[in-house]
């Protein structure tokens, strides 16, 4: 019998990635859940093997760790376990000013948010395609698309991302691979129990359902990928910020993100 395939799913153990295995598993998709909290990682595979009757395995990783994404890979292959959809979700922000940060820090976050996604990915991206019909789907963020102040690597590496994960796609145009870059704004909080919170918010109408940027970047990914910015404000957002004078856009950010 041929192996079944998985989806790989990074920063599997809360927030977008639990959301983002839960609605693959809905689908019969067997998935490979990373994180490096190995409990919630257990947690969440029972549910789905339970609930959904898919494979699904743990691998309890640090993908901030200097050529993480590499060893990651590696590890998929030793267990033969083929990929053919990528959802590099894995990532996180620090917020303040760059010099008060500290250095390691903010390095973490660079191998995090870039590092890993580009190694995972060109270690990966090979076997996906072999496949008839494969994805990779990464997760940057609205932030990636202007400079902003007090959180400036961050929206740095965001802006990697989204401008790595489009030029991506175009060359994989021909081939079976589908690339998405998704690029959501403010998320809802998950609850314990896995239902979004945080609604009653000043300016809530801002934030967005996970399960409905995880919907979004789902039915891209059916149709072909391409660059979904989740949400009518974001879009908006995205759009505003170009009519804007460039060097006017990160003035007029730090009046917003000043803590």
């Amino acid at each position: 019998m041929k192996n079944p395939n998985f989806a790989l799913v990074t920063g599997a153990s809360q927030g977008l990635g639990r959301v983002f295995a839960r609605a693959l598993a809905s689908r019969g998709q067997n998935v490979i859940l990373v994180a490096r909290s190995r409990d919630k990682l257990e947690s969440l595979a029972n549910e789905l093997r339970q609930s959904q009757s898919v494979i699904a395995e743990v691998i309890e990783f640090d993908l901030a760790a200097p050529l993480a994404g590499s060893r990651l890979a590696q590890q998929v292959h030793d267990r033969n376990l083929p990929v053919n959809l990528l959802v590099n979700n894995a990532g996180f922000g620090v917020r303040g000013e760059f010099q008060a940060l500290t250095l390691q820090r903010q390095m973490e976050m660079v191998r995090l948010n870039n590092d890993a996604v580009v190694e995972l990915t060109y270690s990966l991206l090979p076997s996906l395609m072999e496949h008839s019909q494969a994805g990779i789907i990464n997760v940057s963020s609205a932030a990636g698309f202007q400079p902003i102040p007090y959180a400036s690597l961050y929206s740095a590496t965001k802006s990697f991302l989204t401008n790595f994960s489009l030029g991506l796609q175009e060359e994989l145009r021909s081939s079976k691979v589908s690339v998405v870059t998704l690029c959501p704004g403010r998320i809802l909080a998950d609850s314990h129990g896995g239902k979004a919170k945080n609604g009653n918010r000043k300016f809530g109408f801002v934030y967005q359902a996970p399960e409905d940027v995880v919907r979004e970047a789902l039915e891209s990914l059916a149709n072909g990928g391409g660059l979904v910015i989740p949400g009518f404000v974001n879009k908006l957002s995205v759009i505003a910020q170009r009519l804007i004078p460039r060097r006017a856009v990160p003035a007029l950010v730090a009046k917003m993100s000043r803590q």
